[in-house]
């Protein structure tokens, strides 16, 4: 049966936010779409940057000099005169029609689906698999193949996960002298890129874990890639997997709460969608597994803002600053008691087309120019990792606002607090890697540290 046509989204000239659109954050992608006449072509792709909108817009490359009007200050009739050409009032109304239907300006059309999605929020008791549940999925689907339902994914999905998990394991150790901690270590780090890139990573630091001690509790910093909090921001609930729920530290929250207020939490929304603390949640419940009651770790997770910028405090100077985070996790688990592990979930470079550099070559050429690109990113990544590695968070902040962050690390807030909360005596870098998509656009460096 043909799926109905959709209707084509109209322009409200009634509507203020229509007549001056202020174009929310977005992301530009190639997206290969089917043209008025039938052919395939390259269109531009537009999504969230902020991914709470799920939806999609494709128009012509053409659209990416009329982007940076919609300002919020421009009427229709000024932009079309800005940009001439073959652009005219009607054109430029269905565009911004379209981009009004996928929440991709503000108005009332996002406002609706930003509330929605905070009601959600608030409602549920713990934040559902996401990346996780996505990943387990298509682990699932290469072995079934395309008959595979979504009973075959529940069934599965854990097993099949465990499994290649171990494998990952047993490959990244296989030569290692240490295979595994003597002890607990006060800060473990590993990435939080996606499993088939950042695996040996992963593996490297929690398949060490596997015979450590269970913490009483888990801390884990990440990286605030979406969110509109500008500061740090804490995460009131649990985060389940294939595997199962790691249930919230309500008693840290409740400390944490009493110490900075709930400013900790004004943002909470931010963790729906973010990525950082979920990945590390599976890698939690497989490698320290669960109580006698058959219960994982609680965890606490919480968005660490870049201490480079603002000297540490919130970027609107109306959040939680850096220090006082700090300050108050500290003296709450010195409150608390117990042993603590602190996960600091983090990449580092971000570098390649694909963040708008413009490289000599493709990253993935072997060329001398390409060569010098690559070598030139690691090197200086490695400069950087060894203060990690010394414990020296002040030398690390100061070099990133000296050179203001040239290739884009995205995780030296949770660096520099994992390392300033658990104050440790020694670090140990376990692995070091970098990866680069298929096509060259991009290289993201990541890497395993232990901290004792």
């Amino acid at each position: 049966m043909d799926t109905p046509e959709q209707p084509k989204p109209t322009f409200d000239p009634n509507q203020p936010h229509m007549n001056r659109p202020k174009l929310r954050p977005v992301r530009g992608f190639p997206l290969q779409a089917e043209g008025p006449d039938g052919e395939q072509r390259t269109m531009l792709g537009l999504a969230d940057a902020k991914q709470i909108s799920p939806q999609i817009v494709a128009t012509a490359p053409a659209f990416q000099q009329v982007l940076p009007k919609m300002d919020g200050q421009r009427g229709i009739d000024q932009i079309v005169q800005e940009i001439g050409g073959e652009l005219t009032r009607d054109v430029l109304e269905q565009f911004i029609a379209q981009l009004d239907n996928a929440a991709l300006i503000e108005g009332p059309t996002f406002d609706a689906l930003y509330e929605d999605m905070r009601q959600k929020f608030d409602q549920a008791s713990d934040l559902p698999p996401g990346k996780t549940a996505e990943i387990a999925d298509q682990i699932v689907a290469a072995k079934v193949g395309e008959d595979v339902t979504d009973e075959d994914k529940a069934e599965q999905g854990p097993k099949l996960l465990a499994d290649i998990f171990d494998q990952w394991i047993d490959q990244a150790l296989e030569k290692a002298d240490d295979p595994s901690f003597d002890s607990l270590p006060k800060v473990l780090v590993a990435p939080h890129s996606d499993y088939p890139r950042a695996w040996p990573n992963y593996a490297a630091a929690w398949g060490r874990m596997r015979v450590v001690e269970r913490p009483d509790r888990i801390v884990i910093l990440g990286t605030n890639h979406f969110g509109l909090g500008k500061g740090v921001v804490g995460c009131d609930k649990g985060y389940q997997t294939p595997f199962g729920l790691c249930p919230a530290d309500q008693q840290l929250i409740e400390s944490l709460r009493q110490k900075l207020g709930d400013q900790l939490f004004e943002h909470r929304y931010d963790h729906e969608r973010e990525h950082s603390i979920e990945l590390q949640i599976p890698w939690i419940q497989h490698c320290l597994g669960a109580d006698d009651n058959g219960e994982f770790c609680k965890v606490f997770g919480v968005l660490v803002h870049d201490p480079a910028v603002n000297n540490g405090d919130a970027y609107d100077n109306d959040g939680i600053g850096l220090n006082p985070f700090i300050d108050a996790l500290k003296s709450a688990l010195a409150e608390l008691g117990g042993t603590t592990l602190i996960v600091c979930s983090a990449e580092f470079s971000h570098v390649g087309a694909a963040f708008g550099d413009q490289p000599p070559a493709p990253l993935n050429a072997q060329t001398p120019e390409a060569d010098q690109y690559r070598n030139q990113v690691i090197q200086r990544d490695q400069e950087l990792i060894e203060l990690v590695v010394q414990l020296k968070p002040d030398d690390l902040v100061g070099s990133m606002a000296w050179q203001q962050n040239p290739t884009r690390w995205n995780s030296t807030g949770a660096v520099v607090a994992s390392i300033k909360v658990a104050e440790p005596a020694e670090g140990k870098l376990l692995n070091f890697a970098a990866a680069i998509d298929p096509q060259g656009y991009s290289l993201i460096t990541t890497a395993a540290i232990a901290m004792f």
